[in-house]
Formats: structure tokens, sequence, C-alpha cells
């Protein structure tokens, strides 16, 4: 600003030298478009921002005009005076206001995150919650922040169960089904794939194939999953399914008589069924669209090892980048020497620690 400010003293005092050598009469015509200039300025922005540096050159040359020519400035001694009580009252306010400091912006983030997290508690709640990892902050205070957030109060927070949250709660008593199809390279014929997903671990079982889904064959398969998980099958609470006819009435009685209890996705929602629906976009990107099917003994011999892959080597991002159930544990030490090891003739690779 000092800068600006020496340069802009250069300038008019190179241009009072230039001044000194012009007649009076050019002087007089200048004079004349600079005053029709300001007023056709002044009919598009009556009041243009300046900065300090302006402020004090016009400030000292409009101090050599005559008192009639000030008054048609822009800078008139009424706005000289405004900026002389600008500079005084910035003088004197002090940085430090009395009153509460203004609360840290962590613990801000801290109480909207407590609020989102848990619907059901209160300003109490969160209060004693903060008082136990060392902030002391009022009831007011919180309920003032959530406020400003715009975040309901606990008991309209709580009052409705969203699909996302029902699948956060659940997730560990949590089952996925659906079908996904493949159409073969020769033959053209659709077979379709019948699969179901533990929420909690990313497992996933395959259930069968087959080109004509009905019925019948659909319960058989739940019966099938059902023996193959045994006791397990008591860890499992909700089952989620759409609305497909072959889920029928015999389907969703064969899970009750294990305590499993179907869950129906609303008509034309698949996002309610996000995690059989995110495991079809991957078997798709990663193997039947860059594979042909000849034929459903192919499609089953390729899923088998996909699914090997899938179940124990596959790095799951929602499980930090652990496989559902690895084969083997991770090391602690890094290895240089790794060989690599193809699955489906290199369409998917793994890599090991070569032995020494």
């Amino acid at each position: 600003m000092w800068l600006r400010l020496l340069y802009l003293i250069f300038v008019r005092l190179g241009g009072w030298l230039v001044l000194l050598g012009r007649s009076t009469t050019s002087k007089d015509v200048e004079l004349l478009v600079l005053r029709h200039e300001i007023a056709v300025l002044r009919r598009a922005n009556p009041r243009p921002r300046l900065d300090w540096a302006d402020r004090a050159v016009l400030a000292a040359l409009v101090q050599r005009l005559p008192s009639m020519l000030r008054r048609h400035r822009l800078v008139t001694p009424g706005t000289i005076l405004r900026w002389h009580r600008r500079l005084v009252a910035h003088k004197w306010t002090y940085p430090n206001r009395t009153g509460r400091p203004p609360i840290d912006r962590a613990v801000v983030t801290l109480i909207e995150r407590m609020a989102r997290e848990n619907t059901s508690w209160g300003y109490r709640r969160i209060q004693g919650e903060l008082l136990k990892l060392g902030h002391r902050v009022a009831a007011s205070t919180v309920r003032r922040v959530l406020k400003r957030s715009r975040i309901r109060p606990a008991p309209q927070r709580d009052s409705d169960t969203s699909w996302r949250r029902f699948l956060r709660t659940q997730a560990t008593t949590l089952l996925a089904c659906d079908f996904f199809h493949v159409d073969c390279a020769v033959t053209l014929k659709r077979v379709y794939v019948f699969f179901v997903l533990e929420v909690a671990t990313r497992y996933v079982h395959i259930l069968g194939t087959t080109p004509h889904p009905d019925g019948p064959w659909t319960t058989q398969q739940a019966r099938n999953l059902l023996m193959n998980l045994s006791d397990r099958a008591d860890d499992f609470r909700f089952l989620i399914r759409d609305r497909a006819g072959q889920f029928t009435a015999t389907f969703d009685t064969a899970f009750a008589s294990a305590g499993i209890e179907v869950v129906k996705i609303p008509p034309g929602c698949p996002r309610a069924n996000c995690y059989a629906e995110r495991f079809i976009g991957t078997v798709r990107r990663e193997l039947t669209d860059r594979l042909l099917i000849i034929g459903e003994r192919h499609l089953r011999t390729v899923l088998a090892q996909y699914v090997t892959h899938y179940n124990t080597r596959r790095p799951h991002r929602a499980l930090y980048l652990v496989p559902p159930r690895r084969d083997r544990p991770i090391l602690h030490e890094s290895s240089t020497q790794v060989r690599r090891q193809p699955i489906l003739g290199g369409l998917i690779n793994e890599y090991e620690p070569a032995a020494a």
C-alpha cells in the first residue's frame, strides 16, 4: 500500500510538471472534458470505492482548490471528515471485547458430529459427552450451535428411521439377496445367477444358476443356503429382497422358519438393496463384462473361481482393505520378492510373497 501511495504521488508530480508547459486554453478545455466525464461516471456509480492511498492523494489535492470547486468534487469536506471519524473509531476499537469468548471451531464440529451420529442425544447428553473429552460447554451453547447448523432437537431428529440408518444399525445381522443375468456368447441364452450377501462381512454365496428362475427353484436354493449356514443362521435377523415374482410366499416361509425376517424394499427403488446392487456392479465390471461366457457350465466355473477370489483375497474398502475371510494372515514385514498368481487366465491377478 505504501508503494502505491508513493507511485500516485510521483504520477501526480509528473503530471503537474507537464501542465506547466501547456497553455491556459488547453487546460480549460481539459477541465471541461474532465468535469463532463465525472458527471457521466456519477450517474453510473454515485459512490465509487476508493482505497486509502487514493483518499490520501485526493485529500491533499482538494485542499488546494477554491471553496466553490470543492463542493462539486467526489471528495468533499464532509467526505474528509467522515474518513477522519473512521480512523478515530478504528484506533479506539479494542480487539478483545467483553463477554463470553467464542467457542472453538473444533468443538462446534464435534457437537454437530455427535448430534448427527446419535439422533436420540439431547443437549445435556451431548454436554456430558463433551465433558468426558475435556470440553466444558454449557447446554445452552450446544443448543445454539445445533440451531445455527439447522439440526433439529433430539425428539424430532429421532422421529424417522431411514433405510440408510436401518441398514447401518442392522448390518451385523443382515442378509441381502438378488439376481443378475449373463447372456451367453454363441446361443445368446440368458442365464440368471442367484446370490446372497452377508452385509457385515461382504461374504458372498452363489446359490445357483438357471435360465428359468421360478418360485420353487428359488425356494430350494434358500433351503440349501440355510442348510449350509447351519448354526450360523441364528446370527442373522433380516433378509432384504426386492419384489420380483421369483420370491414367493414359500421363499419367505423358509427363512421365517430359521428366525430370519424378510424385508421387502419399496417398489422401483433398487437403491434400498444397495449392498446387493453394489456386488452386481462389481462382478460385472471385473468379470462378466470382460469375458465371453460360452454356456451355463462355463458360467458356473468362472463364478466359482471369482467368488473364491472375492471372499478370500480381494480387498474391500468397507472392511478397511481386508478380504471378507482371508485365507492367510497379513504380513507385518515388507517383502521385496513378490509372486503373481493369475486368476481366470490373467483377467484378475493376486500377489503374494515368493518363497525365499
